[in-house]
């Protein structure tokens, strides 16, 4: 059977990590769609191969993503502004990338036939108090709408929904290690501070969970520990055998203490798949009256489910899973020191 897929935002970490997934399960043809050229050059130049297709495009110009959309299978949505304080300072053109762009992939999806279409979201949609995560919650709430008000479509809708991805571009663990290698100490914003820590195959695995379970307007998360910024930034200190220090700068625009990936709510009607949890859409209608008989007894006694109250990694253990990562044996070869896993 052929099969064809299309990763928006597909020169980015993700998308480089989930392209090749898909050419070692044997997709015929996959489409990269990306704005920037030199990312696109620089990968056709690594891999070389012909099952890859590269498309100059931005997912705000409609009529350039439905072009890429036309006989494709399968779409893995990517591409977003992510940067909390770029979209705090431009939280317009989060709005016209994070919403605008997304209505516009899945109105293409439809517009195509294509099967099946998983949404890359983010933690900070989950009670955003910055405008890439309320860009992000209103992309899911497009999502949702779209399941309540077409059940039927040909193509199926879910989200997935994760925190930071360790070692991924522009997180903090390649910030740490330049510092490192730099001798400048390590610049956080609160040693209280925790973060879900999820290598970047997790985020695949995810994905390709939403991909075979999801069912209309379905979210799913990553169960994952986490660590506060003090055990990652010494974990870290450690590895690398430094004496660089913290150095403590206080929060920037639209930061959170912690991050959530589920809301107290949506546990009550999730489904615990095991190292997952799936989110159903809420398909009531408008009118409420017809739904409402007594509130949920067991609501007080549920909590969110978020970096704080999820299992907690020692110096040890962060260290143990900071050794899997590919940037963290890089920096330790280009500190030459030579890295036990």
């Amino acid at each position: 059977m052929t099969r064809t897929a299309l990763i928006t935002g597909g020169t980015g970490s993700f998308g480089k990590t989930m392209l090749l997934h898909l050419l070692d399960r044997g997709y015929e043809k996959v489409r990269i769609f990306s704005r920037d050229e030199e990312k696109q050059h620089a990968l056709r130049t690594q891999l070389a191969d012909e099952r890859v297709e590269y498309y100059i495009g931005d997912i705000r110009d409609r009529s350039r993503i439905a072009s890429a959309m036309r006989g494709i299978d399968h779409v893995f949505h990517a591409a977003a502004l992510k940067q909390v304080p770029s979209c705090e300072f431009f939280p317009m053109e989060a709005m016209r990338t994070n919403v605008a762009g997304s209505e516009n992939v899945m109105e293409g999806a439809i517009e195509a036939g294509v099967s099946k279409c998983v949404l890359l979201s983010t933690d900070k949609a989950v009670f955003p108090i910055n405008a890439m995560g309320m860009s992000k919650a209103l992309m899911e709430k497009l999502v949702s709408a779209k399941a309540r008000l077409h059940p039927d479509c040909r193509t199926t809708f879910s989200v997935v929904r994760y925190g930071n991805v360790m070692g991924s571009r522009g997180s903090v663990i390649p910030l740490f290690i330049d510092l490192i290698l730099d001798g400048k100490p390590l610049t956080v914003t609160d040693l209280k501070m925790t973060r879900f820590l999820l290598p970047l195959p997790y985020t695949v695995a995810l994905v390709d969970h939403a991909f075979e379970y999801g069912m209309q307007g379905d979210t799913f998360v990553r169960k994952a520990p986490a660590a506060s910024m003090e055990v990652l930034a010494q974990a870290m200190i450690e590895l690398f055998n430094s004496n660089v220090g913290i150095k403590i700068i206080g929060e920037r625009h639209g930061e959170k203490l912690f991050e959530t990936l589920a809301s107290a709510a949506e546990i009550l009607r999730s489904e615990d798949m095991g190292s997952y949890i799936r989110i159903p859409v809420d398909t009531r209608s408008i009118n409420y009256s017809l739904y409402f008989n007594k509130g949920h007894e067991a609501s007080s006694a549920v909590d969110d489910y978020h970096s704080h109250n999820t299992e907690q990694l020692d110096i040890e253990a962060t260290k143990k899973l900071l050794l899997t990562l590919p940037s963290i044996q890089e920096g330790l070869t280009r500190a030459g020191i030579e890295a036990v896993r």
